[in-house]
């Protein structure tokens, strides 16, 4: 079976709200084949962290589905299926870890039960440190580190995780040209190597350069997604940016991807 016959992220029909009160995600639907990279655009506050938090597991959906290749979210996490890399905003910077501890955080689910690397995970390490650059801050506390720099770390530590799907929070946020660049040559490596990505990003400008397929969220749910020359329009930009409805209401499903 090809990668893009497979459906790496299903969300069918969710809907989530914080302490069960107003709907922060509605009537969502999206799908990431394998082996390919999808682009989540939206305004802040459209939904895009809760539809991540969502995937991840952190918040249950009042209604509606989540499957990562076909396992239910809370069995593909158990797998090590999906990795993360979060926003700036989200890590304590102040924490006394250096980068390696940092991304060796990456294999504590895959660790025996003492939690004690073992030779393969110190190797994997490494490998993921040198893939991402950073092999020469290995013992640098992770607060030392410049925007790129961070970003990169926490790279290496989704890398470490060997998840077969990467949730990558705004990756471009705070980061140089040279860190962009070296970020989106990664993705395509993933691709490649058959890993599916879902990137949250607001650089319009890149989305074309990296992205198979683009999903466009507002209003706190997804409005449409599909291939990246058919949903970037200007158009449906101006229906997720402008508060209006799109042109093209129902989401562009791929039939062919279903078994």
């Amino acid at each position: 079976m090809s990668q893009n016959t497979v459906i790496a992220l299903d969300v069918q029909n969710v809907s989530v709200a914080y302490g069960g009160g107003r709907l922060s995600l509605r009537q969502a639907n999206l799908e990431v084949r394998g082996g390919s990279v999808c682009g989540l655009v939206g305004m802040n506050g459209a939904g895009k962290s809760t539809l991540f938090k969502t995937v991840m597991g952190f918040l249950p959906p009042l209604r509606g589905t989540v499957q990562v290749f076909e396992q239910p979210v809370i069995r593909a996490q158990k797998a090590g299926l999906i990795a993360y890399v979060p926003q700036s905003e989200d890590v304590d910077w102040n924490f006394p870890v250096s980068v390696r501890e940092v991304v060796m955080m990456g294999r504590q689910g895959k660790m025996n039960w003492l939690r004690r690397p073992s030779p393969a995970d110190h190797k994997l390490v490494e490998g993921s440190l040198e893939r991402v650059g950073m092999s020469a801050f290995v013992d640098r506390q992770i607060g030392e580190l410049s925007g790129g720099q961070r970003k990169r770390a926490f790279l290496a530590r989704a890398l470490a995780q060997e998840g077969r799907l990467l949730l990558l929070d705004e990756p471009f946020g705070g980061v140089d040209v040279g860190t962009s660049e070296a970020i989106i040559e990664l993705m395509g490596e993933l691709r490649r190597e058959g890993r599916s990505m879902l990137v949250s990003t607001h650089d319009l400008g890149t989305l074309e350069t990296f992205c198979d397929e683009v999903a466009l969220i507002a209003d706190r749910t997804v409005l449409l997604y599909g291939p990246t020359d058919e949903v970037l329009t200007a158009d449906n930009l101006a229906a997720t940016f402008g508060g209006r409805s799109p042109l093209h209401a129902p989401p562009a499903q791929h039939p062919e991807a279903r078994p």
